[in-house]
């Protein structure tokens, strides 16, 4: 425990040592949700004033560039950089490391749902949530899933140079697709239909009935199943193919 301890810590110090990452995946949330609950923070959404709505989505938009996202681009940037490669030849253990990255991604996602949540109350007089149990079971499935599913992404990754692009391809549209700045009900069908089968829809939709509605994230088992089984999904599929080594050619 004292090494998982010591070797957190050592990653929560690289992740803010890089600050481009630092940028894109943990304060990028954080000034999106300005500028937008700026622009119609005021407006109705869905029956709901939309600062409050928005605040839900950004949420969501914060546990994928955290968890999935960043843990994804430092990952292949370290195995292809060869670090992954020599931590695996140190008397450290591969599961205490990538247990250490886990718990620091997720420690990183903590602070930007709390930064979400104070700026939320500060700026636009979003009312804390009364359900924080259910809330923190909601975030921690979040990052756990979609950390899992950052992990499992690197496997399709073959370099370090492609992996900012082959990412941000991949969780922007999911971002704007899930209705994490807006509302889905405006969309047009075929993006409804590709929203029913992404994670974040569901997580976002779990959070929103958890901040909006009072709801208990119990009562709705269905959108707790979608988002376990891509995160189960990302887990075996991290657990069958994950790669030490740099990728060869």
């Amino acid at each position: 425990m004292t090494l998982l301890l010591h070797e957190t810590r050592t990653q929560l110090r690289l992740y803010w040592r890089s600050r481009e990452l630092a940028f894109f995946t943990f304060l990028l949330p954080l000034i999106l949700f300005v500028l937008l609950g700026s622009v119609y923070g005021h407006d109705t959404i869905d029956g709901i004033r939309g600062s409050n709505y928005l605040e839900a989505g950004m949420l969501g938009y914060g546990v994928v560039s955290v968890a999935f996202a960043g843990l994804a681009i430092f990952m292949v940037i370290r195995r292809e950089s060869g670090i992954l490669k020599r931590v695996r030849a140190t008397p450290l253990p591969g599961w205490t490391y990538i247990a250490a990255v886990l718990t620091a991604t997720i420690a990183a996602f903590a602070l930007n749902a709390a930064a979400v949540i104070v700026l939320g109350r500060v700026l636009f007089s979003v009312p804390f949530p009364d359900r924080w149990l259910s809330l923190i079971l909601t975030l921690l499935l979040g990052a756990l899933a979609f950390a899992a599913m950052g992990l499992g992404l690197t496997v399709v990754v073959r370099s370090a140079e492609g992996s900012s692009a082959v990412v941000n391809a991949i969780y922007l549209p999911m971002a704007f697709i899930s209705g994490a700045f807006f509302s889905a009900h405006s969309f047009p069908q075929f993006l409804r239909a590709i929203a029913a089968v992404l994670p974040l829809t569901y997580f976002i939709r779990l959070v929103r009935d958890v901040m909006l509605h009072g709801q208990q994230v119990w009562h709705r088992p269905g959108d707790i199943a979608v988002v376990a089984a891509w995160g189960a999904f990302g887990a075996a599929v991290a657990l069958t193919r994950f790669r030490w080594s740099p990728a060869e050619g």
